[in-house]
């Protein structure tokens, strides 16, 4: 490769790692586990924030910030949350540092904290704490709140944006007068995140739910986005969660309902994270680097001039002057490469390594013939097209992008969901082909953990329109009403 970016078929897993480094989206820190995203990939971030930040808000949620430390006695009051993050949960002890008078930096230890602090390794505990004052009646409900921010998950395995000791994320807390509110609550941002990704991100998703061991920690229910990357292992790509009472009994948040009882509150959560930007890179990406769809590239459109003159280079640049002001009018993102320190075919490796949808090449023949050249990241497809008329035919260009982009994901994803009868088919599938695959399973928490432990695969989800299908488990043989979606995960 040019580039040096080792192929997918060679080690997707390298590819990937690379990919994420030459692309300049993020890089390792000096901290073990955490990671420095850089202004393009933080970019890309911004324009997934300001999109999710506008359909949370036409959905009627506003944002609010709670502390990044939370008191460990909160985690105790809920004892199934607790146990779920005490694994992964950082710990403050002090609150001070002092020189040991050799010039060495050390802990007081008489500064010592009372009660230690948790970083946030999530909110529902210090939020709802602070719901406790907010609620007490009917009139008080419902509180719909989202959170951007960061959190801390002790990983000891970590990767680039996928699995991360601190990453950014937005978290959603809300609280409803009844079940069904909360539960409608939930099921709503689902469809919010659903809508995102194939809309925004062009992935296309599984709409599904969790069983009982994939559930999120305190959670009566989890509804979850599922996707599929090229390699054929799945990626969670959202959650919503149904936390029925749970949290308010731990925290005692009741209300005066209108029939002038108390009762508990009803709660839901919900989230996505900067994972989704390691499920736009390894959904899309090829071996020339980034590929991505129109709606969420910080650059569009990029223009690179092609000329040996002065004089050349100045027609061209009015050129691309009056094209930069067209798009820009259209609400297209684009950037003049007029740099004198760099030669066209690098400018275009550099601009296809980074996933701008759309390049033009402008040069002397061009400016002669009323043309220019118009290349589409996705397909590497060229054409060479009339100047008049061209921001529209850009504009149209782009939108067809981001719609080929999500067919070519979708395809994929069905040529690569397997129904299978038997085990030895089950297990040949996950190691020959990958993706999901469809089978029937005993409803067990113990037959689930045995296929985990025997192939690596997880249930991903039961898929929200799964048909009624009487059959057997292709592990135990046991009766089954249903096909569940198994597959191999990040």
């Amino acid at each position: 490769m040019s580039k040096g970016i080792t192929s997918r078929g060679t080690d997707y897993s390298q590819w990937y790692n690379e990919l994420v480094v030459k692309a300049d989206l993020a890089e390792h820190s000096a901290v073990r586990g955490c990671m420095v995203i850089k202004p393009y990939g933080y970019a890309i971030w911004e324009k997934m924030q300001a999109a999710l930040d506008k359909m949370f808000k036409d959905t009627g949620h506003s944002n609010a910030y709670f502390p990044l430390f939370i008191p460990k006695s909160f985690f105790s009051k809920e004892a199934s949350h607790v146990e779920g993050f005490a694994t992964e949960c950082a710990v403050v002890t002090h609150y001070r540092l002092k020189n040991d008078g050799s010039g060495q930096i050390v802990v007081d230890e008489e500064a010592k904290l009372e009660e230690e602090l948790i970083v946030r390794p999530t909110s529902e505990t210090i939020i709802w704490n602070t719901y406790k004052g907010w609620i007490e009646s009917y009139r008080d409900l419902p509180i719909l709140v989202n959170q951007w921010a960061n959190v801390v998950r002790w990983e000891m395995r970590t990767r680039l944006f996928l699995r991360t000791a601190e990453f950014l994320w937005q978290e959603g807390h809300t609280a409803h007068a009844t079940r069904e509110e909360a539960i409608e609550e939930t099921e709503r941002m689902l469809g919010v995140y659903a809508d995102f990704a194939e809309n925004w991100m062009a992935l296309p998703v599984i709409r599904g739910r969790k069983t009982e061991n994939e559930r999120f920690a305190g959670a009566l229910d989890t509804l979850c986005i599922e996707a599929l990357m090229q390699d054929g292992k799945a990626l969670q790509a959202g959650t919503s969660h149904f936390l029925g009472q749970n949290f308010a009994k731990a925290f005692d948040v009741k209300f005066t309902a209108r029939d002038g009882k108390l009762d508990y509150v009803w709660a839901t959560s919900w989230g996505v994270s900067t994972r989704l930007m390691g499920a736009l890179i390894m959904a899309h990406s090829d071996d020339q680097g980034l590929v991505l769809p129109p709606k969420l590239a910080p650059i569009q459109v990029v223009i690179v001039p092609i000329y040996k003159t002065d004089e050349e280079r100045q027609r061209i640049g009015e050129l691309a002057d009056n094209l930069l002001a067209d798009l820009k009018a259209m609400g297209i993102t684009v950037k003049y490469d007029d740099r004198d320190t760099h030669r066209p075919g690098f400018k275009f490796a550099e601009w296809e390594l980074k996933g701008v949808p759309v390049r033009i090449a402008v040069g002397t023949r061009d400016m002669q013939q009323g043309t220019v050249e118009i290349a589409r990241r996705d397909t590497q497809a060229k054409e060479t097209v009339p100047q008049q008329g061209l921001a529209l035919r850009v504009a149209e260009l782009l939108e067809d992008i981001q719609r080929s982009i999500y067919d070519k994901a979708r395809d994929f994803r069905e040529a690569h969901t397997t129904t299978v009868d038997s085990y030895e088919e089950f297990k040949r599938v996950l190691e020959e082909k990958g993706g999901f695959v469809a089978a029937h399973w005993d409803g067990t928490v113990e037959t689930e953990q045995l296929i985990k432990e025997e192939t690596k695969a997880t249930i991903r989800c039961i898929p929200l329109d799964n048909k009624e299908e009487h059959g057997v488990c292709v592990r135990t043989g046991k009766p089954s009403k249903q096909r569940v979606l198994f597959a191999k995960a990040y």
